[in-house]
């Protein structure tokens, strides 16, 4: 049969955008489909426009600290409707940018929302992106799921409609005065950051009793401390029971009974894969309950010759996954070779202020696998001893035992994104705590403390309880 794409990818997200133009430049005739807005979450409703309201967030802070050095400069006021035309305008750039990425490889763009007839037909139809697309049918040899994610709303709760999600934080006309976020993942962290910062009264209900599940412990206890600095009152280990309109705000209650008055709820409890309406049923692609649609080592599904990569997955969701992924397969498709990347030393960073980063295995995984060595310290890094802000950078190296590689490295404070980079390399790399001890820092920065680690905070074992 002829088809009339060798390659045809569901998805304009970051992942879906490599795995197309990489294909291409194989020389496979490759299509794409995106229906809502080129770039996917990230680009969009994520990762880019989320750090500019981060860094948005710590300029009152800025000239607040800027005293301790002599300043006389006084934090002003916000304008939030500048912030977000201001990143609406850059995203409406890199929107463009994902587009002559595309065309200059050679595919061919449909601004339609796609669904499967058969496993190697898809029918086209109009969506947000463009509600005047004239629908067609197209065949095509393999096809390439990658539509990412979407949002969860807390289920089962009464006034569940009266919230927001992070999809729709994005795009408030204006700033609530008083925030309440449900949910201590990555987003709910960040965006409590975001509004503190910005002004904003902000209270954080998490059913953990400490934020960020899956970190390191000593990262979590850190974090909720840097929650507090902040200004922002926490209730872990809590339930939300019920959002009500109240006297002009919202009343959210507690499964506890306690009460309080919010202008804004915002739900951060989590996202799912994004399949609905993909007509995956006349496959015989596999989901699970939640949508997630399992994929083998190849990122193939039960279906021959149909592919899952990014979110969709659910495997981990993480932008630079997504793309090394989306890489990895075009390679092997159209080029019969094969890209390494070490997706078990994948860093990960939390752009709370101050952020968090961390590579490889936390403390309690580590000490799971044999006696780990684990370096700690704590300490007011040197901008601080001056601003008098009342913020400690946290620095940890966990060491296996037995082959004295370091394999985790974890940090909470200014600028650990940035140093994490490095560390992964060097995790990665296999590089023992030795390596790290015969390099040389660079003083003063913070950034040295890794390679001044010399004193032992203790050992950790499965035998013994962390």
């Amino acid at each position: 049969m002829a088809y009339d794409f060798d390659l045809f990818v569901i998805g304009g997200g970051s992942g879906g955008v490599r795995c197309a133009r990489m294909s291409a430049a194989h020389g496979a005739r490759v299509g794409v489909a995106e229906s809502r807005h080129w770039g996917g979450t990230c680009v969009n409703l994520g990762c880019v426009p989320k750090k500019m309201m981060v860094q948005a967030s710590e300029y009152g802070a800025h000239a607040v600290d800027g005293r301790g050095f002599g300043w006389s400069a006084e934090p002003g006021t916000h304008d939030w409707a500048k912030l977000i035309a201001a990143k609406d305008h850059e995203i409406t750039r890199l929107n463009g940018i994902y587009v002559k990425l595309l065309q200059g490889a050679g595919v061919t763009l449909f601004e339609g929302r796609a669904r499967f007839e058969d496993a190697h037909t898809l029918i086209l139809e109009p969506g947000p992106l463009d509600p005047h697309f004239e629908p067609r049918r197209i065949t095509a040899e393999r096809i390439v799921i990658a539509t990412g994610s979407t949002p969860i709303v807390q289920p089962h709760i009464e006034g569940q409609e009266l919230g927001i999600n992070s999809d729709q934080a994005f795009h408030l006309a204006e700033r609530p005065q008083r925030v309440t976020i449900v949910g201590g993942g990555y987003i709910g962290v960040e965006f409590a950051g975001i509004f503190a910062g910005l002004g904003s009264e902000v209270q954080m209900i998490y059913r953990q009793t400490l934020p960020l599940r899956g970190f390191d412990e000593d990262m979590r206890t850190a974090l909720a401390e840097a929650i507090g600095e902040r200004g922002i009152i926490a209730h872990p280990s809590t339930l939300l029971h019920r959002i009500r309109r109240h006297e002009g705000a919202l009343r959210v209650s507690l499964t506890d009974g306690r009460e309080w008055d919010t202008d804004l709820v915002f739900f951060a409890v989590g996202r799912m894969p994004n399949v609905a309406g993909l007509g995956l049923e006349t496959t015989d692609v596999r989901t699970t309950e939640e949508g997630r649609i399992l994929v083998d080592g190849g990122s193939e599904t039960d279906e021959p010759g149909i592919f899952a990569i990014g979110d969709v997955t659910n495997r981990m969701n993480l932008t630079p996954v997504a793309i090394a992924e989306g890489h990895i397969l075009a390679d092997r498709l159209f080029a019969g070779t094969t890209r390494e990347w070490s997706f078990d030393t994948t860093p990960k960073a939390v752009f709370f202020s101050p952020p968090l980063a961390s590579v490889g295995l936390t403390e309690h995984e580590a000490a799971e696998r044999g006696p780990a060595d684990i370096y700690l310290t704590r300490f007011t890094p040197m901008r601080h001893t001056l601003s008098g802000r009342k913020r400690q950078h946290v620095m940890k190296l966990v060491v296996d035992q037995a082959s004295r590689k370091v394999v985790g490295v974890h940090m909470l404070g200014e600028d650990a994104p940035e140093m994490m980079q490095g560390m992964a390399i060097a995790v990665t790399a296999g590089l023992t705590k030795e390596d790290f001890d015969r390099t040389i820092g660079i003083h003063p920065t913070s950034a040295e403390e890794f390679v001044t680690l010399r004193v032992r905070t203790r050992i950790a074992s499965a035998l013994a309880p962390i």
